[in-house]
């Protein structure tokens, strides 16, 4: 059982997908401390490894990102029957609509804005894991 949190997201295995240090080091932390396995990665083609190796519940991955985008890896996500049921939440600095739709269209079931606030990323993942 985690010393802090709820413990209700205990054990649960989240990959964290992002060019940037600072925005994977803070989801560890954050998510670690709810008792979390958290795996990160820091482009689409390293979380794929990733994916297939550690079959995360719950993944995270950023749009903006070198070689392989955000939008790119949740469709090749959502597009192999193994992960496609797997719930994909995109993370973006771009609060816009046209992101916010282009992430739908290739299976993404959340958005959430970076900076992220702990609220914020631990109600996306609850919204999505039934336990």
């Amino acid at each position: 059982m985690a010393a802090e949190g709820s413990g209700d997201l205990n054990g649960l295995k989240i990959l964290v997908i992002d060019d940037s240090k600072t925005i994977r080091r803070t989801a560890e932390t954050l998510l670690s401390k709810e008792g979390c396995q958290v795996y990160t990665a820091v482009d689409g083609f390293d979380a794929l490894a990733k994916i297939a190796d550690h079959r995360p519940d719950i993944i995270f991955v950023d749009i903006m990102m070198p070689r392989l985008d955000g939008y790119q890896t949740c469709a090749l996500i959502k597009n192999n029957r193994t992960f496609k049921d797997t719930p994909v939440i995109m993370l973006s600095s771009k609060d816009g609509l046209f992101d916010r739709a282009r992430g739908r269209i290739v299976g993404s079931e959340h958005y959430l804005t970076k900076p992220f606030t702990k609220d914020e990323l631990l109600g996306a993942i609850r919204g999505h894991v039934a336990r």
